[in-house]
């Protein structure tokens, strides 16, 4: 694949610390004489709101008009009674708010009186945010009809299955033992439980089977908006201080979806490098807040949604805070 970076990343964070979808048939409000939404399609992810600053970068968080709509790209927090907040607080503002699971949000904390795990914890996240109106990876497609639409605005939740390995390590055991002898172990492999299937691959190899069947099932003149928390293609990897945290970033098995499914963007986060970059020119954008540590850094304001549609012109590349 070809690949061409737009923006420099402006920070790299280190190493830190499948239910079946429904089928899916022609998404709603796609055909002519739909009302054309006068407003923009916006994306934000890692929130991390359990650090109080980051939690009044979100509670100040506005739409610019009353038709735009938010993409929540993961990691709103690890906690029930935070995500509900968060996402009760940006529900009520903006006209559609759509979210998927990253990994904090899948983690199960001691202390955290929600105390399900996998599976369980996934639908129970999901039943949250139908309460709320906000559109979750196990609903139908919405679609956009804005400026740059219409396209089919679609959650995944994928997970990841350790294919994303340092060259020449042919398993997730001996790419697992790299790793640790780096002393890089994603907190995952302690809070993040795949139950009741055996193995978070085993869960991921589900949520692809299942995902991809509804994708395949849009129709074929409708483009798409990728969302997904863990970066769909592996490019966006290459830059980390630590490399053998790829790992923990995605699976090779989703590398042809952005071309295959006809996406006008993809939009992920978990990286905490916010930046754009084109690959085989479908655009790939991180938006994430990230840690206070890392935006802090930054030159721009922090917790500021990226536009997604209408398409905007590549920023100027911003070094600050770069490590790579």
């Amino acid at each position: 694949m070809a690949y061409e970076i737009r923006s420099i990343p402006r920070e790299i964070t280190p190493a830190r610390d499948t239910t079946p979808t429904p089928a899916a048939g022609p998404p709603p409000g796609h055909g002519p004489g739909q009302r054309r939404e006068r407003g923009k399609l916006v994306a934000v992810s890692d929130l991390h709101v359990r650090y109080e600053e980051n939690r009044d970068i979100v509670e100040q968080l506005q739409p610019e008009s009353e038709d735009d709509w938010l993409l929540i790209a993961g990691d709103v927090g690890e906690y029930m009674a935070d995500i509900r907040w968060a996402l009760t607080l940006l529900s009520s503002r903006f006209a559609k708010v759509v979210w998927v699971p990253g990994n904090h949000e899948l983690w199960t904390p001691a202390d955290d009186p929600v105390q399900l795990r996998g599976v369980a914890r996934y639908d129970h996240l999901v039943a949250v945010c139908r309460e709320l109106g906000v559109v979750t990876p196990e609903d139908p497609y919405p679609v956009w009809n804005g400026e740059g639409g219409p396209v089919a605005i679609a959650p995944l939740f994928l997970l990841y299955d350790y294919t994303f390995r340092m060259p020449g390590l042919d398993t997730k055991e001996a790419a697992l033992a790299v790793a640790e002898e780096a002393g890089v172990v994603c907190t995952d492999e302690f809070f993040l439980h795949p139950d009741p299937y055996p193995s978070r691959e085993a869960w991921c190899q589900a949520r692809l089977a299942a995902t991809e069947k509804r994708l395949a099932a849009l129709p074929e003149e409708l483009p798409t908006v990728l969302v997904n928390h863990w970066p769909v293609v592996r490019e966006p990897t290459r830059p980390l201080w630590h490399p053998e945290f790829a790992l923990w970033c995605g699976t090779e098995a989703s590398a042809d979806w952005p071309r295959r499914f006809r996406a006008a963007a993809v939009v992920y986060g978990h990286l905490h490098i916010p930046r754009l970059l084109i690959c085989d020119g479908v655009p790939h954008q991180e938006v994430s807040l990230g840690y206070p540590r890392e935006w802090r850094r930054r030159s721009t304001a922090p917790g500021r949604p990226v536009q997604i549609l209408p398409a905007t012109p590549a920023p100027a590349a911003d070094t600050t805070g770069t490590r790579a």
